[in-house]
């Protein structure tokens, strides 16, 4: 069997997945299309093995890393889901209250990148929570294909409530200084862009490639917004000229970058979507950002 690369996938097989990926296809209408494109010593399991997920061997700060302190916690969203899990994580060796990070998972519950992703912004001094929205359905589930058909599952305002209710607990966190932003990938970044709607002192937002909010919602943003886009994300990136010129329109403080040749998901180091020079860009402007406005 031919060993794959990154080259070997056409992107209208990245295309095919975002479309899955996003409840846009059915799974046998998914693997019809993709068997299309198993040609050339290529076969529908070799391409569905490389485009999916790689949790196992790709997780960079780990759970029990000796320079963190990570625990599962519960919190109540009694607009939400009710008592909703998350991971919270912040330095072991912490002497004063540190700003906080509420990070969001995309359509599919709280699964081992995510978790990572919070991991990492505690290690650049934060205390994080990242919650599991899937946690009225029993969490996530292990994989991610039953974890989009369980948060399908799910009212979706319903889970802007749950990460609403994470600043809450945040802000009131002991060891929290309650200058706290929001960070979120695909689902998360609507999340983002709508805790950023919803909260008057969230102190920044940071959508990586979301949905945007309405125009009519944009004048109740107060927080400076960061937003990463990929330049090959034509069903998100849609949205942005509308939501520019609303933040324009408005005076709203906001960054806005487009990675060229990136995909939707290039943040998520798990997938061949990963864009290892535009996630690190992504990301190291992203802590700068919280540095410079959770302080």
């Amino acid at each position: 069997m031919k060993k794959l690369s990154k080259a070997d996938i056409k992107q209208e097989i990245f295309d095919l997945y975002d479309a899955y990926a996003h409840n846009k296809l059915e799974r046998r209408e998914f693997m019809e299309k993709l068997s299309t494109f198993a040609v050339g010593g290529l076969t529908v399991s070799s391409l569905l093995s490389f485009i999916m997920p790689n949790y196992k061997d790709n997780i960079q700060v780990p759970i029990d890393h000796q320079d963190l302190k990570t625990e599962t916690i519960s919190y109540p969203s009694p607009k939400g889901g009710g008592e909703i899990k998350a991971q919270l994580s912040r330095p072991a060796d912490a002497n004063k209250k540190l700003p906080g990070i509420v990070v969001v998972h995309e359509n599919r519950g709280l699964n081992p990148y995510i978790a990572d992703v919070g991991r990492r912004a505690a290690l650049e001094g934060f205390i994080s929570i990242a919650p599991d929205a899937l946690s009225p359905l029993g969490g996530y589930p292990g994989n991610d294909d039953d974890g989009r058909a369980m948060q399908r599952q799910r009212d979706r305002d319903e889970m802007l409530e749950d990460f609403i209710a994470a600043f809450t607990y945040l802000k009131n966190h002991p060891e929290c200084s309650g200058n706290i932003g929001v960070v979120g990938f695909c689902f998360g970044g609507w999340i983002s862009n709508m805790m950023a709607v919803k909260i008057p002192d969230l102190k920044a937002a940071v959508p990586f490639y979301g949905s945007q909010p309405t125009a009519e919602m944009v004048p109740q943003i107060n927080a400076p917004l960061l937003l990463h886009y990929g330049e090959l994300d034509e069903r998100v990136n849609a949205g942005w000229p509308a939501y520019e010129k609303a933040l324009k329109e408005n005076d709203k403080v906001y960054e806005a970058y487009i990675y060229p040749n990136a995909n939707h998901g290039f943040h998520n180091d798990t997938t061949p979507r990963y864009d290892e020079e535009a996630a690190k860009l992504a990301w190291k402007r992203t802590i700068g950002f919280f540095h410079k406005h959770l302080a």
